[in-house]
């Protein structure tokens, strides 16, 4: 299933294009800048708060490329991607925290249920 069939497309790209821009600042500016993706943010943008709890699952099933159920640390760095073939990576830093905002139960992955709750946040 394709990430444009359950969001806009050009919500997607205006999400992606705001992180890639804080990314290219904090790689090449004189000064530094945080750690930029905002998980709440990136889902705001996106579109995906406003989504159903059944539209909010199918990115989760997107997001997770083993299909194991969970959302591993390996496959949140590559998050961006499964929204667009062209996002970033996330940075260790962007990853980790991300990881920490959503893992809920502390078993070092994010389940379906943990996804939905972080996105509602």
């Amino acid at each position: 299933m394709a990430m444009s069939s359950i969001l806009n497309t050009d919500d997607i790209k205006k999400a992606l294009d705001a992180f890639a821009v804080l990314m290219w600042l904090l790689c090449f500016s004189v000064c530094p800048v945080a750690d930029s993706f905002d998980h709440k943010k990136f889902f705001e943008l996106v579109g995906l708060k406003s989504k159903s709890a059944d539209d909010v699952k199918k990115v989760f099933t997107v997001l997770d490329a083993d299909n194991s159920g969970f959302i591993e640390e390996e496959e949140l760095k590559f998050v961006l991607k499964g929204f667009a073939k062209d996002g970033r990576d996330l940075t260790d830093k962007e990853t980790k925290a991300f990881l920490k905002a959503a893992d809920k139960d502390g078993d070092g992955k994010i389940g379906v249920d943990e996804f939905a709750a972080l996105v509602k946040e």
